[in-house]
């Protein structure tokens, strides 16, 4: 199992994390515990050592189930992540209960990597104007937590602030190929490894988007290797920074267990011919976009409902990665029939406020036509 040494911490890392926010559920929708214990054990004996879950998780059962398997084993043998939900601290007092609430979860009496989760700019603000960081830093010193971090989703200048904000001994961020610009991406990467705070990683396969693509895209990546996986390039092209010391990775099956850890059994950093496949896939991909929508907003509220860049959306990610499972939720479950295209009453209203001078009502009906057809199904 590849290792990465954290430096500033003094300790070594499994590079492969096990994310426990996607475990195998039953037709319930609950865990299914025997599988998703089998999976955690076959990963911790090949040399993982990282677990990852956090309070809301798998509808809060996720911190329970992982302190039940971990219970079994050493408690020196594996370093515990977990996060705090810092929308529901209302008042400092908050803290404390959930602390305590989520080590008798996991049947612990101390927390090796705690984040606080999720920061964007506005909730960082509101945590430390309520004094959080420094509740967390006396339980640092106490030793119930060994080491202090935040995960983040936000731009970059919010990236920056935070992270100059106080030492922190780890941060992690979403980071993969086709976000390479996204939020923190590639500049608050190269923030970290100037500063020497060890980054961890997430969504490095882009939530499976980068795991199933149609035969134009697989093709390219069986020239570089038949029997490399397509998610494990994207896991490699994040494991090729030096200074990113966990890649978590969020397992659903038996199956990308053991993709996974032969991918980082085995792991090489990626060749300078495979870059520039991944290169020239991330320009194809980026051209298949369909218009340019920012989901700036200026364009809503629709007067018939129409969640005009949530449509958006969902028809440049199906173009993009030409797979209609990949949307099939945002399309069917989060947008539904109250919000989708084909309400469009075709009043104009939302192209006199678009600042890219969209045709919006012809994308609108190109959208319901697209995604009703199917056509990449994978």
């Amino acid at each position: 199992m590849e290792k990465r040494k954290m430096e500033n911490l003094g300790i070594e890392t499994s590079l492969l994390g096990f994310g426990c926010m996607r475990f195998p559920v039953t037709a319930e929708g609950k865990i299914d515990e025997p599988l998703a214990e089998q999976m955690m054990d076959k990963a911790i004996a090949a040399g993982v050592n990282y677990i990852d879950t956090a309070y809301p998780y798998h509808g809060g059962e996720s911190e329970t189930f992982v302190g039940k398997v971990l219970s079994k084993y050493d408690r020196s043998s594996f370093y515990l992540a977990t996060k705090l939900p810092c929308w529901n601290v209302k008042e400092k007092e908050d803290v404390m209960k959930l602390f305590e609430e989520q080590l008798g979860k996991l049947q612990t009496d101390y927390i090796d990597f705690y984040l606080m989760h999720a920061l964007n700019k506005d909730s960082f603000h509101r945590m430390a104007e309520m004094g959080v960081v420094e509740i967390l830093e006396g339980l640092k010193a106490e030793g119930r937590i060994r080491y202090l971090g935040f995960s983040f989703h936000d731009g970059y200048e919010a990236f920056e602030e935070i992270l100059n904000y106080r030492d922190w001994d780890f941060c992690q961020i979403q980071l993969n190929y086709m976000d390479a610009e996204s939020q923190a991406g590639l500049k608050g990467y190269r923030l970290t490894e100037e500063k020497k705070i060890p980054l961890v990683i997430m969504e490095p396969v882009k939530g499976g988007s980068l795991a199933a693509f149609a035969d134009d895209i697989t093709e390219k990546f069986r020239s570089l290797d038949p029997e490399a996986s397509a998610a494990s390039f994207a896991l490699r092209w994040v494991g090729s920074l030096p200074n990113v010391k966990v890649i978590l990775s969020g397992m659903s099956t038996m199956e990308q267990v053991e993709d996974n850890l032969k991918t980082f059994s085995e792991f090489k950093p990626l060749s300078e011919e495979e870059k520039e496949t991944i290169d020239g896939i991330v320009a194809l991909i980026n051209s298949r976009v369909q218009n340019g929508c920012t989901g700036c907003g200026y364009c809503m509220p629709c007067p018939a409902g129409v969640d005009i860049p949530g449509n958006f959306r969902v028809w440049n990610t199906y173009h993009m990665y030409q797979n209609y499972n990949m949307v099939k939720g945002s399309w069917e479950r989060n947008l539904g029939d109250a919000k989708q295209a084909k309400n469009c009453v075709k009043c104009g209203k939302c192209e006199k406020a678009c600042p890219q001078k969209l045709h919006i009502r012809e994308d609108l009906a190109k959208v319901q036509a697209d995604l009703e057809k199917k056509e990449f199904v994978i």
